[in-house]
Formats: C-alpha cells, structure tokens, sequence
C-alpha cells in the first residue's frame, strides 16, 4: 500500500444532517427544515401552504404551486429538525474521532445560523461562537477542519422571497457570508470547500425527467434554470476563493463535485459518445470552470441543445471566473453508472440511482453499485485532466446496521465496502496522482440526505435514534470504529 506521509485521514458530516437545533441559538430555518422523511421507494417531500392557506406537498425536485409558501406541518416528522443532535454533543463526538486518529474532520457551517434569513449585514453572534468552539476542539485533538461553506442550506427566506439561486443578488449574500467564515475562524480553519456538489443541479436532471416524465420543454426549462443557478454559484465560489485567498495566504481553498463515473454499455460509437457528453455535463462543466478559470467549448453545445444561449453572464462574472480558481479538486464518490443509446431490459433502481443496470456489479440495498475500481478510475482520469491536489472526501456505504443484545454492531459490511476502495486510492497514488485526503461518509450515523432515514447508517459510530426521531441519542462503536483506527493508524496499510 502506498499512501503519503501526512496522508489527511478523517470522515465527512453536513449540518443539516448531523447537527439538529434547527431551531435553537438564533439559527433560521432552511430548505431541509421543511423536507420530510423517505424512504427507497418513497420520496421525502416539502411542505407548503397554498395560496388559499391549504397544506401540500410536492417532490422534493418538483415546483412549488404559485403563490405557496414553505410550512412546517405539524401532521410530519422533519428528520432533519433533530438529526443526530451534534450541536449539543459536539463534544462527545469530537473526542470518538480522536479516538479513531482522525487528522481531518470535515464538516459544513450552517448559512441560516450564521445569517438567519441570509440578508442581515452582520452575523448571528451564538452562531459564530459555536462553530469557533467546535473549531478549537478539533484543534485540540489536532484534527485539521474541513469546512463547506455551502451544504444545501440556502436560508428558506431567500428561497423564497428571493427565488433562491435563480436570482443574481444571491451572490452578494453568499460572499458576504463567506467573507465572515473566513474572518472569524482565520488561523482555526485553512481547508475550506466553497459549494458542496455544486454539479448536482446538471447531474441530476436526467434522474429527475425519469421520475417526473418530463416534456422536452420541460427538460430545457429545467436545464435553462440549472445552468443560470450555477453561473451564479459559479461566480459565487470564484469570488469567495479570491477573498479566502486574501484573508489569509494560508488558506486551501477547494470546489467540491458529486461524482458517479459513467461507462459506455456497448462499444457502439453511440454509446461512447453520449458518455463522453455525459461525463461532460454532469462533471467537468463545473470542474472545468473552478480549475481552469472558465467554460469550455462544449458547453456552447449544451446551451445550444437546451435553448439556453442567452444566459445572464457578464465580462466581468467571466473575470472573476477566471481571478477565482481553486487550490484542490475534491468530490463525492459512491458508486458507477452505465450509459447508453439503447434499450435496457434492467435498470438499476433506488435512491438516486437509474439508467442501465451493469452486469458486471453487485448493488446496495439502496440500489448504489459497488464499484471500487471506478473510484481509481475517476481519480486518474481526473488527476490526467487537472493536474492539482485532489481529496476524495465524501465516500461510505448505506446499510441496515443489527444491534446485538451486548451492544456490539458487527459491520462486517462496511469493513468490505472500504477496503476494496482503499485499495483503489492506493494503486491510483502508485500511477501518479496526488491525492492528499480521504473523508468516508460518514463518521457518525447521519439523516440520509435522499431518503430522509436514519435506518440507512453510514457512520463507524452508531447513534440511538429510529426513523420516527425515536432514541436516546447514546453513541456506540461498530466494528469497523476499530477496523479504521487500525487503518490510519498505519496509514493505509492494515486493512485486515
């Protein structure tokens, strides 16, 4: 095995999924807070009260009715309202992460505890002081923070008074916000991630049209809206990296994109060429753009193909796309998709996951493939296309955990998840690529961001707590909470 030394090995969480307190020190509600639960064959939906006050609920990727507005309905339970508690255990957890080795903990601040409503001139002060005090126990442990600024948490008052990130003013909001994380946790904090998936909007709608059955114009309506939400997210992150930059010289400042590498079913040239554009749409549209500082050429073809050439994009966005490029290449990555012109007779199913289904791997109970062999892949691929430090930092296994009548969680399971995909890093690090972190998700049993459930456990840590918001909260140890310790431990060796 062949890993670095100084190698960053920890784990990866979100706010909206592992904090709770939705409601507590100032913090004003966001998107997640009015998302219910789900399940694999059950979407979560968002709540709303129509024009005439009546309550709905609508797909968490349909529209809202015109004139409704988002509500908390009292008749549903919002997983994310109580997640697993972190803003009160912080602690606890922090010291199970030093326990395991961590050098890096990845996590993301909250926008609406910072700004409750994203319009105010000057922070939630409890906000800020939260996040500097979990920030100083990582440091006490010597546990490096990774932080997202951005993890799917707009405030809900600028999505819906503003139109969220259809509306160019967005940009003066997030940089602002920004511009106080970078401020206040100077010499805390020197990993920053500027967007959390920023590509989903692009990667996702062909899942979307899927489940929705959307017309042509539908489809090119939702492309015009995905791709003129991330020219703004875009100018957004650029101008957020120049002002980290600027602050402190120290800084890392990194995109973050969801990936699921694709391949071609068939030889057919057809195939091989809508993965090629495949690839281009859902990863390097936005990858191009945070690395080399503006929009490739294909992508006048996909605004061509949509109807979208008359974006809102000025010079001077183009200049500052150009001034903000980015430190490391960091990304998602949990499983592989197959693409192709012809028709399937199986389709992979489950949460988040469609197209052909490839015979050559096994599924998860929540219909991922398992494929470690395209985690190496992509990384070659990627290292081959940008040639700058990349982190993988969000990678793990939803599975159904047993608790057993001593308490142990034998997750034999998860153990056999990572190691194949430890491997992988491994031999793509002996083929040249610099690859300086690794962050599973999670560390600690989180809210499912696609089902909503806490029956889906990615954690080394167990936390008591059911799908109805059930449970003592009381934290336990897996199997594989000592299996990682002996993994880093040795850095990267021991993965019996």
């Amino acid at each position: 095995m062949s890993f670095p030394q100084g190698f960053l090995w920890g784990g990866a969480t979100a706010a909206n999924q592992v904090e709770g307190a939705w409601n507590e020190g100032g913090r004003g509600p966001a998107k997640t807070d009015v998302t219910t639960g789900g399940t694999v064959s059950e979407p979560r939906y968002i709540t709303y009260l129509d024009k005439d006050g009546k309550p709905g609920k609508i797909n968490q990727f349909e529209r809202l009715p015109e004139g409704a507005r988002y509500y908390v309905n009292p008749d549903y339970y919002y997983p994310n309202h109580k997640a697993v508690d972190q803003y009160h255990h912080y602690k606890e957890d922090i010291a199970l992460f030093a326990e395991m080795g961590y050098k890096v903990y990845r996590m993301s601040i909250s926008w609406s505890r910072l700004f409750p409503k994203g319009i105010e001139k000057t922070p939630n002060e409890e906000g800020v002081e939260h996040y500097r005090k979990v920030f100083q126990e990582l440091r006490k442990y010597d546990i490096e923070p990774l932080v997202t600024i951005w993890h799917f948490d707009t405030p809900l008052y600028l999505e819906q008074e503003l139109g969220g990130w259809q509306n160019r003013e967005l940009i003066d909001h997030y940089v602002r916000f920004a511009t106080t994380c970078f401020t206040e946790y100077k010499g805390l904090v020197k990993y920053w991630l500027t967007f959390n998936e920023i590509n989903n909007e692009c990667a996702f709608i062909d899942m979307v049209n899927e489940m929705l059955h959307m017309t042509k114009e539908e489809e090119d309506a939702r492309y015009r809206e995905a791709y003129q939400l991330l020219h703004y997210q875009l100018v957004a992150s650029a101008k957020a990296v120049q002002i980290g930059h600027a602050i402190d010289s120290e800084n890392m400042i990194g995109c973050m994109l969801s990936t699921a590498c694709a391949y071609p079913m068939t030889c057919d040239p057809a195939d091989i060429l809508k993965t090629e554009h495949s690839w281009e749409n859902a990863i390097f549209y936005c990858g191009d753009v945070h690395v080399f500082g503006g929009y490739s050429p294909f992508v006048q073809r996909l605004w061509r193909e949509h109807g979208c050439e008359d974006l809102d994009i000025t010079e001077e966005d183009l200049a500052e796309l150009a001034a903000g490029t980015v430190d490391m290449y960091t990304f998602s990555y949990y499983s592989s998709g197959v693409v192709t012109t012809h028709d399937v007779t199986e389709k992979a199913g489950g949460n988040m996951s469609t197209g052909a289904k490839n015979p050559y791997l096994q599924y998860s109970d929540w219909g991922w493939s398992l494929d470690p062999t395209g985690m190496q892949y992509f990384l070659e691929k990627i290292y081959d296309r940008y040639r700058i430090p990349l982190m993988i930092v969000e990678n793990g296994l939803g599975a159904y955990d047993t608790v057993e009548e001593d308490g142990s969680i034998h997750d034999q399971y998860r153990i056999d998840y990572y190691r194949p995909h430890i491997q992988a890093m491994s031999r793509a690090i002996e083929n040249g690529v610099d690859l300086i972190g690794y962050t599973t998700w999670g560390c600690i049993d989180v809210v499912s961001a696609g089902t909503g459930e806490m029956r889906k456990r990615y954690g080394f840590i167990y936390v008591d707590m059911d799908d109805e918001g059930k449970g003592s909260m009381a934290r336990s140890r897996k199997d594989s909470f000592f299996w990682y310790k002996k993994v880093i431990a040795s850095n990267g060796e021991d993965l019996d």
